[in-house]
């Protein structure tokens, strides 16, 4: 377990590996755990450092602030994987996210372009109305505090949302939203239900990847046909076979796109389709 003290507090993260860095940035109400089996191929290349964030307000980050207004915003994720960059003494580096984290990744290569060699986003929303009702509704304070006093409604509806997704995931989830707060749960939610970054995908000028499953029921995969008609150098996968988590629903298929992704000079993949 490791950490680094940021503006805002304590920055949890894990590593594993040796060889160039990559950065891996999880999604709403999980942590950096959403990335373990993915780390451990990634390092087991032998070409790879591989490091997980936990987003302040998630995991073991920090969960309160002075500013907690304004911790739990994409952009101050942003500034945080920044912040992680200079401490670390990592130039440049490949960031991929999942759901949340990956609009946090596209925003990471559009405000800080220099640092960011690729990107890729995995079941992320390139338009925040794209989230599940659910989750739209989840952004606003009065729900919010809501669900927070009668934990049960919020367990109810985790329950419809992931009632066909696997063990491995429900209880990943369940274990995650424990250690995450009221603040950070709807806050974040909130400014990513808020977000629309068609206008800028132009500016993206790097190889980019976009993963999506075509069962999703949290994420719209309908944000890939955005992703690619927004960004020149975009590569689409889409996992006929997966829902929200296509590293846990497809892992082989998973490792295989993004080490191509890695590989190849201009990120592009086998088996690439145009959604």
């Amino acid at each position: 377990m490791s950490s680094i003290v940021t503006e805002q507090g304590i920055l949890h993260y894990e590593s594993i590996g040796r060889g160039q860095p990559i950065i891996l940035l999880h999604g709403w109400i999980n942590s950096w755990d959403v990335w373990r089996d993915s780390m451990i191929a990634l390092a087991k290349t032998g070409r790879y450092r591989v490091y997980a964030l936990d987003f302040w307000g998630f995991g073991d980050s920090a969960k309160g602030t002075r500013t907690s207004n304004t911790a739990f915003r994409i952009s101050s994720y942003v500034e945080m994987v920044y912040q992680f960059m200079e401490t670390l003494g990592i130039q440049e580096a490949p960031v991929f996210g999942h759901s949340m984290g990956g609009t946090v990744s596209l925003q990471m290569a559009l405000t800080h372009p220099d640092r960011v060699r690729k990107v890729a986003v995995v079941g992320s929303p390139v338009v925040g109305k794209s989230l599940n009702p659910f989750l739209q509704l989840a952004g606003y304070g009065a729900i919010a505090k809501l669900v927070w006093r009668y934990p049960i409604i919020l367990h109810s509806i985790m329950r419809i949302l992931l009632a066909k997704d696997s063990k491995k995931v429900r209880r990943m989830i369940f274990r995650d939203v424990q250690r995450t707060t009221m603040e950070s749960f709807f806050r974040s939610i909130g400014d990513l239900r808020d977000t629309d970054l068609r206008q800028k995908l132009g500016e993206l000028h790097i190889p980019t990847l976009g993963i999506y499953g075509t069962k999703d029921n949290i994420v719209s995969p309908s944000n890939a046909k955005l992703l690619q008609n927004g960004v020149k150098s975009a590569h689409i996968a889409m996992m006929t076979r997966s829902r929200h988590f296509p590293m846990t629903d497809e892992p082989q298929r998973f490792i295989e796109t993004l080490t191509h992704f890695l590989n190849n000079q201009n990120g592009k993949i086998d088996g690439e389709t145009s959604e």
